[in-house]
């Protein structure tokens, strides 16, 4: 029989308000989701992550519970709220979760990177492995030599990017040339120019992704320099040392529109629906930040999140598993990261026919799920 219990962990604080919610801050506590068979003995959990989706209800729980594993949803203190969000500080959520299931007598832990969980799931296991990280990219105290942290026993990126920062610049609109005139814009960086495409030039793409990533600099060394700034606007003995700031077009991935550029099986379309609508839409990706989050979460040089970065020195085996007809984590992010694990204890997995949420196919979010029992081993 197959039961559910929410489970309180404790939080580790990571010495800033960066949480709006008083209630959240004075419990003390994050929230993760439980799902087993108490007809069996504890064992193997596999725990579900992303840095700010809340998947306390992630439609996989229930799935792998049924096969034999207790099944993990993890909601970390940004849940739901990725505004001021320190990708450091959910290393530490999921830090807290995994020691509390050892304590609970689970003995193998299979973490699972679901979606934007791709990077976050990386990145904990490196540092868990060979923690090396004492600041955040701003500079603040944020000492994952001292956590404590616990590697787990199998990686698996499950319908995942390789990072927040890397899937934001490659969807950053390069035609925005100021960035507080969305609409004044630069026809020859401008995906949705019909003179330029779909379907795009090679020589079009070439200089799209470069003035992609100069705007994600260019917005990188603002927040430095903002920062530094904020050091002078000391009121008695106080000074501000964060500000919140918009980002338009972040949905301007040229792969969104042209079927020829990392070829699958997907629509053309984004998760929010339309590119052009979803790039500018305040519930789409990363509009709303703020100086110290964008050099954490967003930033294409300084955020750590990055699996392509991280993974070459995971020691952990790592099965990534990916959709043909994704269009959020594209078929060149699964390559990319399969080939970025420096080891042989690994494994690439296609599911054939499966966006990203397994929309109206059931069975093949099951077919996930066997994949990830069966690695968990």
């Amino acid at each position: 029989m197959l039961t559910r219990e929410l489970l309180p962990v404790p939080l580790t604080p990571g010495g800033r308000l960066d949480i709006n919610s008083g209630v959240a801050r004075l419990s003390g506590k994050i929230w993760a989701t439980l799902w087993k068979d108490d007809r069996r003995p504890a064992g193997t959990a596999v725990l579900i992550v992303h840095p700010s989706s809340n998947f306390i209800g992630h439609y996989a729980l229930e799935e792998l519970a049924s096969r034999g594993v207790a099944a993990v949803g993890l909601a970390t203190r940004y849940a739901g709220n990725d505004s001021a969000l320190i990708m450091e500080n959910c290393v530490l959520d999921v830090g807290a979760v995994i020691r509390h299931l050892r304590e609970l007598g689970y003995d193998r832990i299979v973490l699972v990177g679901n979606s934007g969980g791709g990077g976050l799931a990386a990145l904990y296991q490196a540092q868990a492995e060979n923690p090396t990280i004492t600041h955040t990219p701003a500079g603040d105290p944020a000492d994952l030599t001292v956590a404590g942290l616990i590697p787990a026993d199998r990686l698996v990126m499950a319908m995942a990017h390789p990072g927040r920062a890397v899937v934001y610049t490659e969807g950053l609109d390069p035609a925005i040339t100021d960035e507080h005139l969305p609409f004044d814009r630069d026809p020859d960086l401008d995906m949705f120019e019909p003179a330029n495409g779909p379907v795009y030039s090679p020589e079009f793409v070439t200089r799209y992704r470069q003035a992609q990533i100069g705007r994600n600099r260019r917005i990188t060394d603002w927040t430095l320099q903002q920062i530094e700034a904020l050091r002078s606007q000391t009121r008695g003995s106080e000074a501000p040392d964060d500000l919140p700031f918009v980002v338009h077009g972040t949905a301007a991935d040229p792969r969104f529109l042209d079927l020829t550029l990392d070829p699958s099986d997907r629509i053309a379309r984004t998760i929010w629906g339309s590119p052009w609508v979803a790039n500018f839409l305040p519930a789409s990706l990363g509009h709303l930040t703020s100086l110290r989050s964008w050099l954490s979460q967003w930033s294409y040089d300084r955020s750590r999140a990055n699996a392509y970065r991280e993974l070459p020195g995971v020691q952990a085996p790592v099965m990534v598993v990916y959709g043909s007809a994704d269009c959020a984590a594209f078929p060149s992010h699964a390559r990319g990261m399969y080939d970025a694990v420096g080891h042989q204890r690994r494994e690439l997995v296609e599911i054939k026919g499966a966006d990203h949420y397994f929309q109206g196919r059931p069975d093949l979010a099951a077919t996930m799920c066997d994949h990830i029992v069966e690695w968990a081993g």
